[in-house]
């Protein structure tokens, strides 16, 4: 199997999340978080390179070149959508594509807290949803979009890289914008979303202190604004962001930080052993006056245990999620081991 049709053709089939095509090894499918050899021959450096090129656009032949990465949206017939990377390595071409759902899910299906659907209502701020790479905060993002977009008249102008879910219009005017086709790069694409009478922005990447800073007095000024970053946590989010900045600017930034910030969703995909497919932990911390005097003080480090006592209002300690899983029976111990936050905590309660 060393034509691309074909391989995509059988991921989209068997619903596996990604595609890894590299010279040396069968093509490889990850399903339910594992990856899987097809039953193919192994790929010669041109079997991949034929491939790569058959899908690479036109107007990313340079930057390839140059670059030796590029990374696009490409649609599969009319039945998916993949996030595609083409990349250099040890001298060969290698590809890895990500299948994007082709329909957007609800909050009950992909697990997310009933209380988010009230931050979407709020007229300004920003609401961060952070995980590491792959767990499915692109996914999340599209799921408060849509609801947004079927129950209120928004404009909603989303800057990604690429595009991965397309929204029609329903109650909301939705602009996307696609970092590279549209406009050149997050930090410009956040200055002009200000002038285009946006309500809500989707910022694919908050990668940059120019883009962070727009988007922070963005929130300020009336937008509601949703981002993500790669991290896990609430404290490390808030870090992280602050860190961005020079030091003389933190003081400054954590004040505005402090009243602006709605919420903060951290979340992990887990595969499931209860039946196929993975399955979502959730953390939530949701704007309170102590969490706000908490960020503003640089005292970060209280966020866990304001979290942890702030059930009633919605909020969940990622680690809590995660043992909720395990007792459950839909993850096994060693993920639930693994990806805890507190690791000698969870520890004590799963063999303890």
């Amino acid at each position: 199997m060393t034509d691309i049709n074909d391989i995509l053709d059988f991921c989209v089939t068997q619903n596996a999340s990604d595609v890894h095509l590299t010279v040396g090894r069968p093509p490889v499918l990850r399903l339910s978080g594992h990856l899987k050899n097809l039953d193919a021959p192994v790929l010669s450096p041109e079997d991949v390179e034929r491939m790569a090129m058959s899908i690479l656009p036109e107007r990313l032949r340079n930057e390839f070149h140059d670059k030796g990465t590029v990374d696009f949206g490409m649609g599969f017939q009319d039945r998916a959508r993949f996030r595609v990377s083409i990349l250099r390595q040890r001298g060969n071409v290698g590809l890895v594509l990500r299948l994007i759902p082709s329909r957007l899910l609800t909050f009950e299906q992909i697990g997310l807290p009933d209380n988010v659907k009230e931050l979407l209502q709020k007229p300004r701020g920003m609401i961060l949803v952070t995980g590491p790479t792959g767990s499915g905060k692109t996914t999340t993002l599209a799921t408060m979009i849509d609801h947004v977009n079927q129950n209120y008249d928004r404009h909603i102008i989303t800057v990604e890289d690429p595009i991965e879910y397309y929204h029609d219009h329903k109650k909301s005017v939705i602009t996307q914008r696609e970092i590279g086709t549209d406009v050149p790069t997050f930090a410009e694409a956040m200055r002009r979303a200000l002038r285009q009478d946006p309500d809500i922005i989707l910022l694919g990447e908050m990668r940059d202190l120019e883009t962070i800073s727009t988007a922070i007095t963005a929130a300020e000024t009336g937008h509601l604004v949703l981002g993500t970053l790669h991290t896990t946590g609430a404290a490390r989010t808030v870090d992280r962001i602050i860190d961005t900045f020079p030091e003389r600017q933190q003081e400054q930034v954590r004040a505005q930080l402090a009243g602006g910030l709605l919420a903060v969703i951290s979340q992990l995909l887990l595969p499931r052993i209860d039946r196929p497919g993975v399955v979502a932990a959730y953390e939530l911390m949701v704007h309170t006056s102590a969490i706000e005097n908490y960020i503003r003080k640089n005292e970060t480090f209280k966020l866990y245990s304001e979290i942890q006592t702030g059930k009633r209002r919605g909020m969940q300690l990622l680690d809590d999620h995660l043992y909720r899983l395990y007792k459950e029976g839909v993850i096994d111990e060693d993920h639930c081991l693994a990806m805890a936050q507190r690791t000698q905590e969870m520890t004590d309660k799963v063999l303890g």
